[in-house]
């Protein structure tokens, strides 16, 4: 894990896009099966409600701002953390310990995070039960849910899953994008899946109520991980392999198995969305969304943006660029990797608005889109996170 980031690399960026990838055109997606199961709001709300609506609802980024605790130490703080309050986010998900921290980088930078909220205490709240979701929501603070997106500081010793949970991580992945002692990631294609070690770490963070999260995990550990949980695993970050064939991207039977079981999909916005010749946009991104609806259905998908948080300027997108290619020297990029985690037409701190704007625009309901702003993540961790 890279210890000396500029401003922009960690607090521009999720955990995977800083991690693992370190206003206004919405076309026609879906088809005749989409446009069937959409539920127009009888009040006629449209997109001149999407304000209103974004306003009023819980809306949690379930993956974003890795390694928030280094807020701190910036010496545009201030700056931040108003443009923090002005994104109208009321929790997020944020990625500690990177993508191959030991167990003592793990540990520091769980400290950060702890100093962060300890330091702001009238701007963040620490998750430790599902009702501090809504209380932050009611409070006018930000919650963080505190999240490994790799197993790297377990180093194979599933028993260090009950510490960590001691110390505030309520999601955890088995592998991130290439096998760990627990699991096959993404990039290690189909062969094989969640391994004995990995079974006994489902079953603790079952019995301890942590969140199971798969989005690193390849197609197999992917399928076995939502089989063997008791509770409803998650994919807080991922896109649809339908609309676009990628190895990040979910499969649509491991989308139906996650939606039988009780899951969550997050959608992200990374480059993944789309080939590698040209940069995604919002329309790219409501693809993949608008399908996930289609095969999850509307209780089962949410948002996990994984992209640059903050407005992105010509100076973030060649410090990223400078980030990729060492990645690919290092040998742990993935495929796409070549351009910058961000939408170009929804570039700016209200882009989870523009969101239920283009939900509203496709006829969803605005109940709908109430849930997939963060009502979909707040039931399924209450069932996750419940004694």
């Amino acid at each position: 894990m890279k210890q000396t980031w500029t401003r922009r690399q960690w607090l521009g960026l999720s955990g995977s896009a800083l991690l693992a990838g370190a206003l206004s055109a919405t076309a026609t997606a879906g088809g005749a099966s989409a446009a069937a199961a959409r539920d127009v709001d009888s009040s006629g709300a449209g997109a001149t409600d999407a304000d209103a609506l974004y306003r009023r609802a819980l809306v949690l980024d379930a993956n974003t701002l890795a390694s928030i605790g280094q807020l701190a130490n910036d010496g545009d703080s201030a700056a931040q953390l108003r443009q923090l309050r002005d994104s109208g986010v009321n929790a997020l998900k944020t990625t500690l310990g990177g993508a191959d921290g030991n167990f003592e980088a793990a540990v520091a930078d769980i400290a950060a995070a702890q100093a962060l909220v300890e330091a702001y205490p009238q701007q963040f709240l620490k998750v430790l039960q599902h009702a501090d979701l809504q209380r932050a929501k009611r409070e006018g603070r930000i919650a963080l849910i505190f999240s490994f997106e790799s197993a790297a500081m377990l180093e194979g010793k599933p028993e260090r899953i009950d510490l960590f949970r001691q110390l505030g991580v309520r999601v955890m992945q088995l592998s991130y994008n290439r096998a760990s002692p627990f699991g096959s990631g993404c990039l290690d294609g189909d062969v094989g899946g969640v391994t004995t070690l990995g079974r006994e770490a489902i079953a603790r963070m079952n019995r301890l109520g942590v969140a199971l999260d798969l989005s690193h995990a390849n197609a197999q550990t992917t399928r076995d991980g939502i089989a063997l949980s008791r509770r409803p695993p998650v994919v807080t970050h991922a896109g649809c392999s339908a609309v676009f064939a990628h190895p990040r991207n979910k499969l649509g039977r491991d989308m139906r198995a996650l939606a039988d079981k009780g899951g969550v999909m997050g959608i992200y916005m990374l480059p993944f969305l789309t080939e590698d010749s040209r940069q995604p946009q919002l329309a790219d991104y409501l693809r993949h969304m608008l399908h996930a609806l289609d095969v999850c259905g509307e209780d089962h998908v949410g948002i996990g943006s994984d992209s640059m948080f903050f407005p992105v300027a010509e100076q973030d997108i060649r410090e990223m660029d400078a980030l990729m290619q060492q990645r690919r020297r290092d040998g742990i990029g993935a495929p796409g990797e070549n351009r910058p985690p961000y939408l170009p037409d929804a570039n700016g701190v209200r882009k989870l608005e523009r969101v239920a704007d283009g939900l509203l625009r496709h006829g969803y309901s605005a109940r709908v889109a109430e849930k997939v702003l963060g009502l979909n993540f707040d039931r399924v961790f209450g069932e996750i996170w419940a004694a």
